[in-house]
């Protein structure tokens, strides 16, 4: 592939499926488990799962901040032809990425009964908890670097072995799952486990690009400078926020299910969570099918090239969320038997709460898509606002506020608010020409 000279549609075509794929197919590891865990343990181990994903969310976020952040550098490098600032780039990232790794294994293995209290971790659901975030910790390295390393693959134009490597870590992820928690009778270890064990082999897998005769990335300690790192975090940052504003959400979420609607609330929001999981990879996988050749043709100044893939990536995004805003609008008792046997509590308030959360995926996806192109045009600044407003201020203000007057509905009605508003805000700053 040529990404300064091919059409750009084309380019993008050949970047979606193994994108997406890759990206979908990231979500089976936190899917299978919320799944197997649902049906094989019961409602109370899904909600101790809930409780536990934004832990989740800082190993993918800290890959991200690395992986995204450096990859466009690299990328933008790469489009103005000088492959040695590009490599710069890949060392620091990955240095840094192994950095934070090596501290997340210390503090998360010293302090894990207190960061579980916190996340709010309760009697029921503690040693459910604690049996999956031990061994969560020390799956740290592979979790943060399969997120790193896919950015970067699929940037050094293979995002075909990106999509290998994922899928054949989460079809043995899921096949794991069945054999540890049903015929082993594992529990929460096993699913754990399962999910450490196929990220490990999606790392592996990555590495064969490394052996490759057309590999870029390469450890360079040729004239490295601070400010590479400084730049990394500057355009990462999004990216992590993404990640970690997940997490803080969820966790937000949680203590405001639990006191409107104690237990059966975190059980009900855990099906939405997952069910953003899925959504979200699409949403992902689609704005990382444009990302590397925004960013390669923006270091190209190719104006031009940068609006038409712009273009196209905004209405597969658009056609993306509707679909599943459809689904669940039409099908909420499906989505809700996917993830557990529900009970007759949980059937009277799921269907409504699966009907609203949909509608918020079409805006999602959107500002999704709108996050990852601000941040290959080195505007990070108008990435970070996105982040910020969906993930953080306006989704934690309406989840605190629309309880009061609606009760468990405007825990729902806060995330579908918060994308909309976000949506405008992105669409202003996308024709605000800088």
């Amino acid at each position: 592939m040529d990404l300064l000279k091919d059409s750009p549609k084309q380019l993008f075509s050949k970047y979606l499926v193994p994108s997406v794929s890759a990206t979908m197919v990231t979500s089976i590891y936190i899917l299978a488990d919320s799944i197997m865990i649902g049906k094989g343990i019961g409602e109370l181990a899904i909600a101790a799962l809930n409780i536990v994903l934004p832990l989740f969310n800082i190993m993918f976020g800290t890959g991200a901040l690395f992986g995204v952040g450096g990859a466009v550098l690299f990328s933008v490098a790469m489009g103005n032809g000088d492959t040695e600032r590009a490599k710069r780039y890949f060392t620091i990232a990955a240095l840094l990425n192994t950095l934070f790794v090596l501290f997340y294994l210390v503090t998360g293995n010293l302090f894990l009964e207190p960061i579980l209290t916190f996340l709010g971790a309760t009697d029921l659901t503690w040693a459910y908890a604690y049996d999956y975030a031990k061994w969560l910790m020390l799956g740290t390295p592979v979790f943060a670097f399969s997120v790193f390393l896919q950015s970067f693959v699929r940037n050094d134009k293979n995002p075909k072995l990106a999509m290998v490597a994922v899928i054949t870590g989460g079809v043995l992820n899921t096949i794991l799952d069945w054999v540890f928690i049903y015929p082993m009778q594992l529990g929460m270890t096993g699913a754990v486990v399962a999910s450490i064990i196929g990220t490990g082999v999606t790392c592996l897998i990555l590495c064969i690009h490394f052996f490759r005769k057309e590999c870029n990335l390469r450890i360079s300690l040729h004239r490295l400078r601070p400010r590479y790192g400084k730049e990394i975090f500057q355009y990462g940052t999004s990216s992590f926020l993404t990640e970690i504003s997940g997490g803080v959400l969820i966790f937000v979420l949680n203590q405001q299910a639990l006191l409107y609607a104690g237990e059966l609330g975190v059980t009900v929001y855990s099906v939405l969570t997952n069910s953003a999981y899925i959504v979200n990879a699409v949403a992902n996988g689609i704005a990382q099918a444009a990302q590397p050749i925004i960013a390669t043709n923006f270091g190209a100044k190719a104006q031009s090239r940068i609006d038409e893939v712009k273009a196209v990536g905004l209405r597969t995004a658009l056609i993306a969320g509707g679909t599943f805003a459809a689904i669940g609008l039409l099908f909420p008792l499906a989505v809700v038997y996917i993830f557990i046997n529900p009970t007759a509590a949980i059937l009277e308030m799921a269907p409504l709460a699966v009907r609203i959360y949909f509608i918020g995926f079409i805006a999602a996806a959107l500002n999704i898509f709108f996050t990852t192109y601000f941040q290959a045009i080195l505007q990070p600044s108008k990435a970070l606002t996105i982040c910020m407003l969906r993930g953080l201020i306006l989704s934690i203000v309406f989840a605190y506020v629309l309880p009061l007057v609606l009760d468990i509905t405007g825990i729902w009605t806060s995330i579908l608010l918060a994308e909309f508003i976000t949506l405008g805000i992105a669409f202003m700053m996308d024709r605000k020409k800088k």
